[in-house]
């Protein structure tokens, strides 16, 4: 009878435990990503994990088997302490209370049908989350637990969660990486999980996360102190005169480094806005600025804008393809005032500039786990780029 009701319990939980899944993979993979390696045995079992952040829950829930409907231990004094943080737990993270000060093996004794029905409840034997990646000692309660049930006791090894939500810390993008172990028996010490679990998480620490050498000196540069000016000078110039603009830029850098996507593409802006102004007071001194890859026909259709709209005329540019110092360069000859143009330009070039930067920059982020094909992404995006050109200037031309 008892086991009847354990095996309808996990049942019960496997919708809840599938939805809590691809919550937290979509958290952890918006977040820089999460790699797992294993997987759980078939039946019911106790997970013991080494034990850094509060996303050791996250990780753990985003990677196992749904259908042992997952259920982790957690401080009763803590996350159980009042009805608003208990309702997370229980809802978010499959959490049930354990007393660390007595009672505590009570509360996992009664997980005993659970595990027997197929379920697996996660442990972190080390009581409270450690510092600087050391595992401190494990308690017996899981092995007792695992004896109890008659099931194998699973080491889990878990990096990155130290990095993305350090301990007293605040979040930040981080690769999460799990490696679910091979089990070892229900009778097994806890030293000898501890070794294990030790063992899996020294192992995933130092494997070299795969890279692109592609990436990796675009990423230096990009990261370095030449990173912003770089961006900045790229945007001016094609104000003026360069016929690559700044968002090709910003497609190569933002996708290499995503955390500077934002800087990047504000010295973008920066670097446009300034390149544009500089060339409508060249053009109305008489200056002609060689314009490469435009046609005349751009030029009488900007013109065209401008004796309608005047400086406002600037808010078709980042739709239709014409480039940017077109539009500087016709305004100054038309006398349009530097004021008004940049006023317009600034809302015009700021929403694509900064769309199109953060747009890549969250696409880095999300295929973080892809960076070895950096190298192929970058043949693509300059493939494409090219084709969308000639098709821009062959429809203008």
């Amino acid at each position: 009878m008892t086991a009847d009701l354990g095996t309808r319990s996990v049942r019960a939980k496997g919708p809840g435990a599938r939805l809590r899944r691809a919550l937290w993979r979509t958290v952890l993979t918006l977040t820089g990503g999460v790699e797992t390696k294993g997987r759980l045995p078939r039946g019911g079992c106790v997970v013991v994990a080494n034990h850094s952040s509060h996303a050791d829950t996250a990780a753990l829930l985003a990677v196992l088997d749904a259908r042992h409907a997952p259920a982790i231990g957690a401080a009763a004094d803590y996350w159980f302490a009042s009805r608003y943080r208990a309702r997370i737990c229980r809802r978010l993270a499959a959490g049930f209370p354990v007393r660390r000060t007595g009672g505590g093996l009570d509360d996992l004794l009664a997980h005993v049908p659970a595990l027997r029905a197929g379920g697996a409840v996660v442990l972190f034997p080390e009581g409270t989350r450690g510092r600087d990646g050391a595992l401190g000692s494990f308690h017996r309660g899981a092995l007792v637990l695992a004896e109890r049930a008659g099931v194998p006791v699973v080491p889990v090894g878990i990096a990155g969660t130290d990095r993305l939500l350090p301990k007293h810390g605040r979040l930040r993008p981080a690769l999460v990486r799990v490696r679910i172990g091979a089990p070892l028996p229900a009778d097994a010490s806890p030293d000898e999980a501890r070794a294990a679990v030790a063992a899996l998480h020294d192992r995933t620490v130092a494997e070299p996360l795969a890279d692109s050498p592609v990436r990796k000196p675009v990423a230096r540069l990009v990261g370095s102190r030449w990173g912003l000016p770089l961006a900045f000078a790229w945007a001016l110039a094609e104000a003026l005169s360069w016929p690559l603009m700044p968002e090709l830029l910003l497609a190569v850098a933002c996708v290499a480094v995503p955390r500077r996507a934002l800087k990047l593409s504000l010295a973008a802006l920066a670097g446009s806005l300034a390149g544009g102004l500089l060339a409508l007071q060249l053009a109305a001194s008489g200056v002609q600025l060689p314009a490469p890859l435009t046609t005349d026909r751009m030029r009488a259709e900007v013109r065209h804008e401008l004796a309608v709209e005047s400086a406002a005329a600037v808010r078709h540019q980042p739709w239709n393809g014409i480039p940017f110092k077109v539009y500087a360069q016709e305004a100054g000859r038309a006398d349009v005032p530097a004021g008004d143009f940049l006023a317009a330009a600034a809302r015009a070039r700021g929403a694509r500039t900064l769309a199109v930067g953060l747009a890549f920059g969250a696409f880095g982020f999300l295929a973080h786990r892809m960076r070895r094909r950096y190298g192929t992404y970058l043949v693509l995006l300059c493939g494409g780029f090219a084709v969308g050109l000639t098709m821009i200037v062959t429809g203008w031309a």
